[in-house]
């Protein structure tokens, strides 16, 4: 008998897993139940090429998702990380790329002999960055490669700047240069530091227009993580326009911080798409 494959995968979206409570965070307590929940289920995190394989037509196993963080913050390091790794679960980060910097791996919650790294709310933390504060905040590349070789995380794209150039451009024509300088130095800075870089890339702010997704796929890129809602399905295999070369535009479902029974109850719905379509439109 054939095991069942997936209708859909969720992609989470998380950005902070922090001690330090705000916007768009998890408490690790929060996070950690919501880990043991899906292990517990019996979900499996998958990455990017099995994700666009999926999308192209691709055949996954049931209970597949994905785990995005967005930004690359030091406390996805502090926590997120160990976590990760006590249950052999790998998530996707993308990178500002020309925000971390160099130095020693810090402590983590996994060993730390001397107490934890500090860790800033997020508008203390947008402050950081732009007074020049950046290691405060950001993951520094030694723990980017730590991550990246103990498994834990793939990284990927999210800009250079995280500039929004449609808000500071005077002209359409420099909206398009600046985005696509950006972007070149998106992926030279992950090619030269990580040795490679993939066509997987989250908008900042989840924000994109026409322009925007033209000049990313002259870029390069075919995946685009957006901040809409939803689940995702696969093309149809006999579908000639299925093609490694087409556009995928990706839903995920912002994790907040509450009980693994707020997740667990989230999956029930975006496991199933046509109850996810149908839960999404009585939300709107």
């Amino acid at each position: 008998m054939s095991a069942k494959q997936a209708r859909a995968v969720p992609v989470l979206m998380y950005h902070h897993v922090s001690t330090s409570p705000g916007m768009i965070t998890v408490a690790p307590d929060n996070f950690a139940a919501q880990m043991d929940y899906l292990a517990s289920a019996g979900y499996r995190t998958i990455g990017s090429a099995q994700l666009a394989a999926f999308l192209r037509g691709e055949d996954l196993p049931a209970k597949s998702l994905v785990i995005t963080f967005d930004d690359g913050y030091l406390d996805n390091w502090v926590h997120a990380h160990p976590v990760l790794k006590r249950h052999g679960f790998t998530a996707l980060c993308f990178l500002v790329s020309g925000w971390p910097g160099e130095g020693g791996v810090r402590p983590n919650a996994s060993n730390a002999v001397s107490g934890l790294p500090r860790l800033l709310d997020h508008h203390a933390g947008e402050h950081a960055i732009e007074s020049g504060s950046v290691d405060d905040v950001i993951l520094r590349w030694s723990e980017i490669e730590a991550m990246r070789d103990a498994g834990t995380f793939e990284f990927h794209s999210h800009t250079h700047t995280h500039v929004r150039w449609d808000q500071v451009s005077t002209s359409p024509h420099e909206k398009r240069a600046s985005l696509q300088s950006d972007l070149d130095a998106a992926r030279a800075a992950l090619r030269t530091r990580l040795g490679e870089v993939s066509d997987h890339l989250c908008w900042p702010q989840g924000y994109y227009d026409d322009d925007y997704r033209e000049v990313a796929m002259n870029a390069g890129f075919r995946h685009f993580y957006t901040c809409h809602p939803g689940t995702n399905v696969g093309a149809n295999p006999l579908d000639r326009n299925a093609s490694s070369d087409a556009e995928r535009t990706i839903k995920r479902l912002e994790v907040r911080d509450r009980p693994a029974s707020w997740l667990a109850s989230r999956l029930w719905v975006h496991t199933r798409p046509a109850i996810s379509r149908a839960y999404l439109k009585i939300k709107r």
